[in-house]
């Protein structure tokens, strides 16, 4: 048996699994958490990666790797390759003043849209780079390249060979802001508009393009495996589920994210839709939302109670939660582009003043930013085959039972697993084999969760999330 390992490297721990190269089977699997915060020291996550890696028993028999990570994170190098500073995360939002004024800047969302897919918020890369040379400059000095979290820590297995040897995807690098998946090259320029000038950047590989091979170390006791490029975690994601064209992933974990595989790009000028690549040479447009299963365990904690009973109240309050409507910005938010904001709740009355209300306001303002992404994705011309619900939120029956009424649509539920790490496995599969397609591993059994469409759910949202916008930004 050929065994490959995929890793997630996520925002709040980190997982390996190993599989049957041929099957997909999984063999054995671990994970470690990650520290909390909106920028760590990447030390970090090499520390969880090798007590995932023991934990699912080693590498030492497995024959390639790939390394599936958080996108945006900035982590910068000196010219020896020693990290400058903790990492900024793609949920830091103190760049978001950066934001503006690089979108100002350049003449606008089109030109960002045109030039790179995307329009600047406090999560992509570029920003960080432009709040790192505005208010920690010796740190910016000090910087010789510049990586994403994925690029990282698939330079570590390799053995840190230097900063010229970085190396990532099309996937990860179209969520930097300084690279473009409509030419598949980088903007150089933006980036030197950013940062002041042009840090080394890691060179971008084909979908199955080895990236070398793992260094025997303190990391990986037994070298030799061959690298893959890796990914960011959404491209990886929708690998690991075998999306295809017209294949919708709407994902509520600790972000929600609503992504579309598509054979063409896709630019929106207003911001909502971020036109990335995906991680096989197609398209992944892209809708997130920084609120999203910590909604959930907010709403849990505020009534003192645990998911499955969130769920039960959930689930016994009436659609639309007798008028309770959430707004659950309670992390600032991403989409709309709102950093500062604060969550609110509008339509409180005697009878509405009740747990299982607040609870079903609570699913129900989560799933109408979902809905809202949904809608916007589509909206690019791509026609929309299946939608999958995956994540952590999506154990949650409230979450399953509700979403197919809010969202307007069946959904699929896969079982629960590790879809990140799994499409990390599964492209070390593809690079070893060396074919010009994925392997085909058996799909999971899902679930299908079926619902009448209940429009007035997110009228009653939007009509809610405008009168406060402004009170809320």
């Amino acid at each position: 048996m050929t065994l490959v390992a995929g890793v997630d490297s996520s925002t709040q721990s980190c997982k390996v699994v190993v599989r049957d190269a041929e099957t997909g089977a999984l063999v054995r699997e671990g994970r470690a958490p990650h520290p909390d915060g909106t920028e760590v020291d990447p030390a970090a996550w090499r520390t969880a990666l090798q007590a995932a890696i023991e934990g699912a028993g080693g590498l030492g028999d497995v024959a390639a790797v790939a390394v599936g990570g958080q996108q945006h994170g900035m982590v910068c190098l000196d010219e020896d390759g020693a990290v400058v500073r903790p990492a900024l995360l793609w949920n830091d939002t103190r760049s978001a003043g950066a934001a503006r004024e690089l979108t100002a800047e350049l003449g606008g969302g089109q030109a960002w849209a045109d030039a790179v897919g995307l329009v600047p918020v406090a999560s992509f890369t570029v920003t960080k780079l432009r709040w790192l040379a505005q208010h920690e400059p010796g740190n910016a000095a000090r910087t010789a390249a510049v990586c994403l979290p994925h690029d990282w820590l698939t330079w570590e297995l390799a053995g840190a060979p230097g900063v010229d040897a970085l190396v990532t995807d099309r996937g990860d690098a179209s969520g930097t802001g300084y690279w473009s998946p409509l030419t598949g090259e980088y903007r150089l320029d933006l980036l030197e508009r950013a940062f002041g000038r042009t840090p080394v950047v890691p060179r971008v590989l084909g979908p199955a393009e080895p990236a070398g091979t793992v260094a025997a170390g303190d990391l990986v006791a037994d070298g030799g495996a061959v690298l893959g490029p890796g990914t960011g975690d959404n491209a990886a994601a929708a690998l690991g589920l075998a999306a295809e064209p017209g294949d919708v992933v709407v994902s509520v974990g600790t972000s929600g994210v609503v992504s579309i595989v598509s054979t063409t790009p896709m630019t929106d000028p207003t911001g909502t839709v971020a036109g990335f690549a995906d991680a096989t040479g197609y398209f992944l447009p892209l809708v997130t939302t920084l609120n999203a299963a910590r909604v959930l365990d907010a709403t849990a904690r505020l009534l003192g109670v645990d998911h499955a009973e969130l769920s039960r109240l959930a689930l016994s309050a009436p659609p639309g939660a007798g008028g309770l409507v959430l707004v659950p910005y309670l992390e600032g938010e991403r989409t709309p582009n709102k950093p500062h904001a604060t969550g609110a709740l509008h339509g409180l009355t005697l009878a509405t003043a009740e747990p299982a209300h607040l609870a079903r306001a609570a699913v129900e303002g989560l799933l109408c930013g979902l809905a809202d992404g949904l809608a916007a994705v589509a909206a690019g011309g791509t026609p929309v085959r299946r939608v999958f619900l995956v994540g952590g939120g999506a154990r949650s029956e409230a979450v399953r039972r509700i979403a197919p009424a809010v969202l307007g649509v069946p959904v699929l539920v896969p079982p629960p697993g590790e879809y990140v790490a799994d499409g990390a496995a599964r492209q070390a599969a593809w690079v070893l084999a060396g074919s010009d397609t994925p392997p085909v591993w058996p799909s999971a059994a899902t679930e299908v969760h079926e619902a009448d469409p209940v429009p007035a759910v997110r009228e009653r949202y939007a009509e809610v999330r405008d009168l406060t916008a402004e009170r809320l930004g």
